[in-house]
């Protein structure tokens, strides 16, 4: 067969009718003879029927690109232009199963797309099989409820560090999507400590406001929930056994030292910087994770300087969770200038302050 007579001759006798229904029609009869052969089709025979595709696509109604771009939307070779076309059709009935189903669909194309169309674009993309760092993060960032809440429970869905924090700003507002983070086997641990402290730190507040002569008891139950919940929490988590097993194994051999926290710090190690934080500083691991992930830092400048470790290594602490550039123009100076008149002897102190008080919240 000579497609491209055939094909050519179809689209000449199309777009020379004015009856869109006559071009729904052929349109239909191209893809048919494209769907009979997939799979076996040279570069330059997809070509030709892309440059088809795509003239008669853009003059049919609605009801006819949405039928095609179904058609096409599972094909794994189907011509690169005319889906390109479909996925930004400004009609989700036409885009949205492209968006969903396709395999010719790049992530780039899925980023311009999700940075560019609608939300209900983004749901469509938000239920593909697969999703990566890169087309999530956009996703998350310009996604309503119903997009964040479909890509979070999306079991395709990979998310970066960035992508994941900015789930815990999000779920804050809204309880069903932290419900479905909290779910996620692929949270990092400390995003779920964030989470969980700062939705802590909100209730607190609220019912302190509502009760404030018994302000030291809630606080004392909330540090007894949270507690329970990290030890919870750390118990399924096989990267914390892992972690902990080798700062142990660290501290046996006389191993453990600040050079240690500092490298753990700076490589964002989470679990083992809180572990061995906890056995230098002598303080319960639930006190040590919380402080890393509060947005109040100078709990954690008071352990560093109490023991005994440099600026450098604080600022490493600080930046475990978060960037530098995420810190105000002048903040982390002055964090250091804290950190400088702090007295070593003060802030021994405190620390056996946070000891005895964690002791009585356990009692």
């Amino acid at each position: 067969m000579n497609y491209r007579e055939s094909l050519l001759d179809q689209l000449e006798d199309a777009m020379n009718s004015a009856s869109l229904a006559r071009r729904a029609d052929v349109l239909r009869r191209v893809t048919d003879l494209f769907l009979s052969g997939t799979g076996c089709f040279s570069e330059s025979q997809i070509d030709l029927f892309d440059e088809v595709m795509t003239k008669l696509v853009t003059s049919v109604e609605v009801a006819a690109r949405a039928a095609f771009g179904s058609r096409l939307a599972t094909t794994t070779d189907a011509p690169l232009n005319v889906i390109r076309l479909l996925a930004f059709d400004e009609e989700i009935a036409v885009a949205g199963p492209v968006l969903t189903q396709s395999e010719r669909v790049s992530d780039e194309l899925l980023v311009e797309n999700a940075q560019t169309m609608s939300q209900d674009h983004l749901l469509a993309i938000s239920k593909r099989k697969r999703l990566t760092e890169q087309v999530t993060d956009v996703l998350v960032e310009r996604g309503n409820a119903a997009v964040l809440s479909s890509t979070v429970s999306n079991d395709g869905s990979r998310f970066s560090d960035d992508g994941f924090s900015t789930l815990v700003e999000k779920s804050l507002q809204d309880s069903s999507l932290a419900s479905c983070l909290w779910s996620r086997p692929d949270v990092p641990r400390r995003e779920l400590m964030n989470l969980f402290q700062r939705v802590s730190d909100d209730v607190r507040a609220t019912l302190e406001a509502a009760r404030p002569r018994e302000a030291q008891q809630i606080r004392a139950a909330i540090v007894a929930a949270s507690n329970r919940i990290q030890a919870m929490v750390r118990a399924g988590s096989g990267e914390h056994r892992e972690a902990r097993n080798h700062v142990e194994q660290l501290h046996a051999e006389g191993a453990l030292d600040e050079s240690k926290i500092m490298e753990f710090a700076v490589r964002k190690d989470f679990d083992r910087t809180a572990v061995a934080l906890s056995i230098l500083c002598e303080l319960p691991i639930n006190v040590v994770e919380r402080s890393l992930v509060q947005k109040r830092f100078e709990q954690l400048m008071v352990f560093a300087k109490a023991a005994g470790f440099s600026w450098a290594t604080a600022k490493a602490l600080l930046l475990l969770k978060a960037h530098e550039e995420d810190f105000g123009k002048n903040e982390l100076e002055l964090y250091f200038a804290t950190f400088a008149r702090l007295r070593e002897k003060t802030a021994k102190m405190a620390m056996q302050f946070y000891r005895l008080r964690e002791r009585a919240v356990q009692a």
